[in-house]
């Protein structure tokens, strides 16, 4: 293990790429993967997976199923956020009921952070 990833969670990354939810394949397919900056999915960032990461500009992409709202996956999503921001990362939250009611609006917040990066 090197001081910026668990390589022993590049396994498990692998098999999240793999097998993203719909709500991950359509902000991956749809717009992620069509603009001009890097992206990766299921990146491994120290002890952490994160759903999508763009190195260049230091911003994390998580979108949040049901899961995300009880007590303990608060806690957890705090502690890895506060981790990620340590590291000098913007997060950036989304609910997968966001992704597939409002569509246009998350990819244009994205669009507004990136571009608030390269200004």
């Amino acid at each position: 293990m090197n001081n910026n990833y668990n390589s022993k969670l590049v396994p498990n990354s692998r098999v999240l790429r793999n097998n993203m939810t719909k709500e991950e394949r359509k902000l991956w397919y749809c717009y992620l993967k069509g603009i001009n900056i890097n992206f990766y999915r299921q990146k491994v960032i120290g002890q952490y997976i994160v759903d999508f990461c763009c190195p260049t500009a230091k911003l994390v992409i998580e979108l949040d199923g049901s899961q995300h709202y009880d007590k303990e996956n608060k806690k957890q999503d705090k502690e890895r956020d506060l981790f990620l921001m340590q590291k000098g990362y913007k997060i950036l939250r989304y609910s997968n009921l966001e992704i597939l009611k409002n569509f246009e609006a998350v990819c244009l917040d994205i669009e507004q952070n990136l571009n608030s990066y390269l200004s």
